[in-house]
């Protein structure tokens, strides 16, 4: 895979990764942009310890252009966009509106008048990631080829934002579908580098080592075993991966995508699981697009293990949910799941396990 790496017009950084190592990139962002100025600051809330990022400049964000204006395709004559190039295969530029960005003014404080509330510049990095040039493509009609570059592309730059200053946890994920709140059509995720550990990945962390020490093994890797050995929530096995059900689904769609060895993160992945998990992530979103017999709306979550903490008690796992419970009904997050994180679902997973099953 070649990597040529580029600046857009306000001086965000572009790498376009080629399967052909004889392509060229060289075209020029021909754009009239001011320079970016981030401006995010997070505050931790006393009562949770929680940390919030507050990125008022997102409100004037791209929201649902039309095709022929969309800013992720490729840029055609008099019509600039995002990628300068006329054509590509895949792309990574950091976000033109991001939660979390480097450079931003300002210092490690508190809210005025209260003291009990840290505040602090969002110091990370967001990036967008484009899976083809094809706007009316989708990740799951991707080829097992595409999709392995894409796989190599989350390591690149999990590895990349790693050794980002202030990173302390890389996120890569994909919202596909309007009814996850997708204001860009165009086949894309994103990545994003939080300036501190996430409150599910804590949560994660402390379960497993409170499982550690009384069982002696990992909570992911028994879970695993009992999934496999009793077979009832699983819906694809290959030699390096297992995708199932979980047991204690929270979504009325949710699937864990995960590999059969303890691994950090992507970039820890042999080049055998990688060529595995093109494959049998392609089934697994076969399986969901069938399910209602309509692209359904996802989101796809990787959870990896922090950059300085936790990683001998982590294991790299994919999850895919949804909040389409029927096919013309969603999943509102009220009262429960909102004001208490208690969650109540309408599906139980041995029934959507058969379901996505019965899709082979």
């Amino acid at each position: 895979m070649k990597r040529t790496v580029r600046r857009l017009a306000d001086g965000r950084e572009i790498i376009y990764f080629d399967t052909d190592p004889a392509t060229v990139r060289d075209a020029e962002d021909t754009r009239d942009l001011p320079p970016q100025a981030p401006a995010s600051e997070m505050r931790r809330d006393p009562l949770t310890g929680e940390w919030v990022a507050i990125a008022a400049h997102r409100q004037t964000r791209t929201y649902k252009p039309p095709a022929e204006l969309c800013p992720l395709c490729p840029s055609g004559p008099g019509r600039p966009t995002e990628i300068p190039e006329a054509d590509y295969d895949v792309v990574v530029f950091e976000n033109q509106f991001p939660s979390f960005a480097q450079g931003i003014p300002g210092q490690e404080s508190t809210v005025e008048g209260m003291p009990m509330v840290p505040a602090a510049p969002a110091a990370g990095r967001c990036e967008v990631v484009c899976f083809t040039s094809d706007h009316n493509s989708s990740f799951g009609q991707l080829s097992p080829a595409r999709v392995r570059t894409v796989v190599d592309v989350w390591a690149d730059r999990t590895a990349g934002l790693a050794e980002t200053p202030g990173v302390e946890q890389v996120f890569c994920f994909e919202n596909r579908g309007e009814e996850i709140g997708v204001t860009l059509h165009h086949p894309h995720g994103q990545i994003y580098g939080y300036p501190f550990v996430t409150p599910r990945t804590e949560k994660m962390l402390q379960v497993a080592e409170k499982y550690l020490a009384q069982h002696g093994r990992h909570v992911q890797g028994d879970v695993l075993a009992a999934e496999r050995a009793a077979g009832t929530r699983v819906i694809v096995e290959s030699e390096h991966w297992t995708a199932y059900v979980p047991a204690a689904a929270r979504w009325p769609v949710e699937v864990h995508v995960v590999p059969h060895r303890q691994v950090p993160d992507i970039v820890a992945l042999t080049d055998a699981e990688r060529d595995d998990l093109a494959v049998t992530y392609l089934d697994v979103l076969r399986r969901l697009d069938g399910l209602y017999d309509r692209p359904l709306p996802y989101i796809a979550a990787w959870h990896q293990a922090p950059v300085r903490t936790g990683r001998e008690l982590s294991w790299l796992h994919l999850e895919v949910f949804s909040v389409l419970r029927s096919a013309d009904k969603l999943k509102y997050l009220a009262g429960s799941e909102s004001g208490m994180a208690v969650w109540i679902n309408d599906v139980t997973p041995e029934q959507l396990a058969a379901r996505l099953a019965a899709q082979g």
